[in-house]
């Protein structure tokens, strides 16, 4: 799997806005990707070093179209933690 492959794209939200005070950055990530192949991604796709990276599986919600019932495909979020030492990411700055 391919380091692109792996991180999907970043989450921005209030709540991910201030995890990024604390050096804690968001991203919605491969289901199958482990926490080893995440923390080298964004290591090697944003040039930091990661501290923790802390996983979780996110249940696609319900939806309604009239009559039919579906749901939104479930998916896998990461939250990364960098070190103190280490430089901001560059795609969050900003926001």
């Amino acid at each position: 799997m391919h380091v692109r492959d792996i991180i999907i794209k970043p989450i921005i939200t209030e709540h991910t806005a201030l995890l990024m005070e604390e050096d804690k950055y968001t991203f919605q990530v491969a289901k199958n990707a482990n926490k080893i192949q995440i923390k080298k991604a964004v290591e090697e796709i944003f040039d930091v070093k990661v501290a923790k990276v802390r996983t979780m599986r996110m249940q696609g919600k319900m939806k309604r179209m009239g009559v039919h019932v579906g749901r939104r495909p479930s998916w896998k979020k990461a939250i990364v933690t960098l070190t103190p030492d280490s430089k901001a990411i560059e795609i969050f700055e900003g926001v």
